[in-house]
């Protein structure tokens, strides 16, 4: 699957490890929380995973002590319809201030792609949009309603001048 990450088409090193499956003993690997989480207080014995994968239904306020020794998280959407990742985005960005790369993986569509980006989203792994759309969507439109966790001001915030 292509990765856009800084304007460009990038290759990837991260392996996702899933649960159950031993873990790699060199390069950089994600894992999901619960075994993150594991690992870290000990119950499993392994190599130290520098990423996580987020499932739809995993909460990231547990990870909030590690988040400065994560590289990498990544936000699975597994159906365009669920959009549970927006959330966890913004809880990761805007509250827990988290600020490493995040990436969107699984069904990730060109559509959503501006959304996700005010969502604190920097990078987007995807089978659905090549270089071209990606850029195209990120530049989609000048400005928003919403606030963001990417740091430009809402539209009615430079209207009121607020």
């Amino acid at each position: 699957m292509p990765l856009v990450k800084d304007g460009a088409e990038v290759p990837n090193g991260w392996t996702f490890v899933p649960d159950g499956e031993a873990l790699p003993a060199s390069g950089p690997f994600s894992v999901t929380p619960a075994r993150f989480l594991a690992l870290k207080e000990g119950r499993e014995n392994g190599p130290l995973p520098d990423g996580v994968r987020l499932g739809p239904a995993d909460d990231p306020a547990p990870l909030e002590p590690f988040l400065g020794d994560l590289c990498l998280i990544e936000v699975a959407f597994p159906r365009y319809t669920d959009g549970r990742g927006f959330s966890q985005a913004q809880l990761l960005r805007r509250r827990l201030g988290y600020q490493g790369e995040l990436r969107a993986v699984g069904h990730v569509l060109r559509d959503q792609i501006f959304y996700m980006h005010r969502s604190g989203f920097d990078a987007y792994e995807t089978q659905r949009a090549g270089l071209s759309e990606v850029l195209e969507a990120l530049a989609e439109f000048s400005e928003a309603y919403q606030p963001a966790a990417n740091g430009p001001a809402a539209a009615f915030r430079k209207r009121h001048g607020a």
